[in-house]
């Protein structure tokens, strides 16, 4: 029972330093752009009709797969049921050799460059 209280108290105590802090460095003066509704780079208030910057999705569609990287390489010990951790380890450099190359190719093909 001691110990049960004790963990509460000290996340309640945590609780409130963390609330604390946040209040006390909190930026006091955000500027317009992080007032915005959106933080995307696009206009709210302007016409609906401009076209779609296609760097931008691809840029998100970057993202999205080497985010995807961390959902396939954290289940790889569990998935394969290897005994050995040389092979798990071969199947995770594997994978991330294919998403390195496929970053290469990307890169080359000039995908990253942002300016228009």
């Amino acid at each position: 029972m001691n110990m049960i209280m004790f963990m509460i108290i000290m996340s309640l105590t945590l609780s409130i330093i963390l609330t604390a802090l946040n209040y006390w460095l909190a930026q006091a003066n955000p500027d317009s752009e992080k007032l915005s509704p959106y933080e995307c780079g696009f206009d709210p208030l302007g016409s609906a009709r401009l076209p779609f910057s296609i760097r931008f999705f691809l840029v998100a569609i970057l993202f999205l797969l080497f985010d995807l990287e961390i959902a396939l390489l954290l289940p790889i010990p569990w998935a394969t049921q290897l005994q050995d951790p040389t092979t798990t380890l071969m199947w995770a450099s594997t994978l991330i050799f294919l998403l390195t190359l496929g970053l290469i190719y990307e890169w080359t093909q000039g995908g990253l460059e942002w300016a228009e």
